[in-house]
């Protein structure tokens, strides 16, 4: 069985992390190994996290709060995988997830893949709502920068030997986008695999609510990480302000 790093940022997540580590301890797959780093959180976050004893969770920190980017960096340069798969600290994964995504990246010799997902509330409660489940091709860039398809992080799964440079944009919000535009420009393309493996957690204030915020983010996006002209900028921000609004 080949070794999966889990990447995952903490902070102030006390709350809701033992819920996504309980659905890490049940995978199926048991080759693999966790690496969270903390964001300088102020709660109850590092202690619940140093009280686990299991050699495959490696805990670093942050000396001071520098968001997520800058924490995902860190786990990821001290990770040895040959895949690397993110779940953020609020998420959950269902028992089969890495099994899964796995074997059908290595017997499809996929190096990119992303699973679909549902919502559910603070509480956990689903909100009946799935995202990505009615994919059936590959994400290229072009369709990325369109929207055609979300790629929740927790989903997301790359093979380590394929890529040069998995490092994200160090911007506060966004910037898993921003990890998955970079690494398709190089021509490879994201393979969907559209059963619901990961439950994304919507809290409340978070940016996943705010649709002023995620526009403005997504522009900044287009114009000062991709560095699309106003014109290009303009076609890709129409696509995407469609599909979000219409989005399966």
């Amino acid at each position: 069985m080949k070794l999966v790093s889990i990447i995952t940022p903490t902070y102030n997540c006390k709350n809701v992390i033992r819920e996504t580590y309980n659905s890490i301890l049940l995978q199926e797959y048991i080759n693999y190994e966790w690496i969270v780093t903390d964001d300088c959180s102020s709660d109850d976050t590092i202690s619940f996290l140093k009280s686990i004893s299991d050699r495959r969770v490696k805990i670093l920190n942050n000396e001071k709060n520098s968001g997520a980017a800058v924490s995902r960096n860190k786990s990821l340069e001290a990770s040895s995988g040959d895949f690397i798969a993110f779940i953020d600290s609020d998420d959950i994964w269902f028992p089969d997830k890495l099994s899964k995504q796995v074997e059908f990246m290595e017997l499809n010799n996929i190096d990119f893949s992303f699973t679909a997902y549902e919502l559910i509330d603070e509480n956990g409660i689903p909100l009946q709502r799935r995202v990505d489940t009615h994919l059936s091709q590959p994400v290229t860039y072009e369709d990325m920068l369109r929207k055609k398809a979300t790629l929740g992080c927790s989903t997301v799964m790359l093979r380590r030997s394929a890529f040069d440079d998995i490092s994200m944009p160090l911007i506060r919000t966004g910037q898993d986008y921003g990890l998955w535009l970079k690494l398709l420009k190089t021509g490879v393309e994201a393979y969907p695999l559209p059963e619901v493996l990961t439950q994304y957690r919507i809290l409340p204030n978070s940016i996943s609510r705010n649709k002023f915020r995620k526009a403005k983010r997504q522009w900044e996006i287009y114009r000062k990480i991709e560095k699309l002209s106003l014109l290009k900028s303009l076609e890709c921000f129409c696509f995407y302000a469609w599909r979000a609004f219409f989005r399966k």
